[in-house]
């Protein structure tokens, strides 16, 4: 079984706990290992938290989910403003803001980032599973 869903959502902190849930939801339904699908979550929530908070000029933003027994792989796009990738320190251990890239980094597989200045962000990333 593979479930796809592609959502539109407003650049709004109401709209990251409501994709989160989603993702919860497909996961279950597939019986994905739980250690596997909360590594998952925390990344998604820290993707779009990052749209919610950094965004700048877009009002909305899209999650794409392809949830399938064994592997999982998720976009999120904005068509912000954009970021410099190697702009991006890395997080100290005293650091309460910045580690968002970071945990995606640490908690999936396949991590590519692409953003470009005035045409936006996309923030790719997978997972399998055992």
């Amino acid at each position: 079984m593979r479930m796809s869903v592609r959502l539109n959502l407003p650049r709004e902190v109401d709209s990251v706990p409501a994709v989160r849930r989603l993702l919860r939801c497909a996961l279950t339904t597939l019986r994905v290992d739980r250690q596997a699908g909360a590594d998952l979550e925390i990344a998604l929530t820290e993707a779009c938290a990052n749209v919610v908070h950094h965004a700048d000029g877009a009002e909305d933003y899209q999650v794409r989910l392809d949830v399938g027994e064994a592997h999982c792989a998720i976009d999120v796009v904005d068509n912000g403003s954009g970021f410099d990738l190697t702009d991006k320190p890395a997080p100290t251990a005293t650091s309460e803001r910045g580690r968002g890239l970071f945990l995606i980094r640490a908690l999936a597989e396949n991590v590519r980032m692409q953003s470009s200045p005035r045409t936006g962000s996309l923030i790719h990333f997978e997972k399998s599973f055992a």
